[in-house]
């Protein structure tokens, strides 16, 4: 049985009636997918088999937890709002390799729920209000993590996937591409939500590299270093980091320093950060 006849059935048995849950609260960012075409399509995306251990943070009303859990595979969820523990508990019971975690996702200790020899796969529908505290806070984890897929705002997700030299390319660009592979896998529009956000969203593959392409000798000092350089977008990366290093010779420098901070690639910043 392929994926598609797995998921369509756990479709169909979604609650009808909204009010099964509670309305959606704005202290949460929440807004619930509905879509079954791109419900189906995440779930492609993901591809969960039986022996994988799956993490959904921020479920919801179950939108991709019934379909993810059909497949056979581990699934834990992480639920922030205690009102959805019961309804989410009432649709997913009888379901042996299903728990629920009534905990917020920014402290969560995702390790936790690591066995020996595995890795755990994530995947949520995220809130856009937590989304950039969550992707740091889950990269501290990295080395335990095979996948992350989420539905994040566009121009989040655009902002993952960012080349150097373009408007997007920032921060958020250079930490999460010196941990991970980061692909654009397709997007979302407004439609397929309960409430309509007013942002299209797009789904965004993360895959931690098991071996970096570019290794930073010192991952605290590097993370500081790309902080202080995009503190201030518009001026030179001279300008920027001239109280927080000391600015080599032109000759003996891996960058031009004259450049602005959004114009300087991965590997640049990882071989500025290993000169100290």
């Amino acid at each position: 049985m392929d994926l598609r006849q797995q998921v369509m059935p756990c479709l169909n048995q979604m609650p009808r009636d909204p009010m099964t849950f509670l309305p959606p609260r704005k202290r949460f960012g929440q807004n619930f997918l509905h879509d079954k075409m791109v419900i189906q399509q995440i779930v492609q995306s993901v591809a969960p088999e039986k022996n994988d251990h799956l993490v959904e943070i921020g479920p919801g009303r179950g939108a991709l937890t019934l379909p993810l859990l059909k497949t056979g595979c581990r699934l834990d969820v992480i639920e922030i709002d205690r009102d959805m523990i019961a309804p989410l508990t009432a649709l997913c019971a009888g379901a042996p390799n299903f728990t629920l975690h009534q905990a917020d996702a920014l402290v969560f200790d995702f390790g936790l729920l690591v066995s020996a020899g595995e890795q755990l796969r994530i995947v949520g529908n995220l809130p856009y209000n937590i989304s950039t505290p969550l992707l740091f806070h889950l990269l501290k984890s990295a080395g335990q993590i095979a996948d992350m897929h989420f539905m994040l705002q566009k121009e989040v997700a655009d902002r993952l996937a960012a080349n150097p030299g373009t408007r997007d390319y920032g921060r958020l660009s250079v930490m999460v591409q010196y941990c991970c592979r980061v692909s654009l896998l397709f997007d979302v529009e407004p439609e397929s939500f309960s409430p309509q956000p007013k942002v299209r969203s797009s789904v965004i593959r993360l895959q931690p590299y098991q071996e970096k392409p570019f290794q930073a000798k010192d991952e605290k000092h590097f993370a500081e270093l790309v902080k202080t350089a995009f503190s201030q977008r518009r001026k030179t990366l001279r300008n920027n980091l001239k109280k927080f290093m000391e600015i080599p010779e032109k000759e003996a420098s891996p960058v031009d320093f004259q450049l602005r901070p959004e114009q300087i690639s991965v590997a640049e910043y990882v071989a500025l950060s290993n000169l100290a």
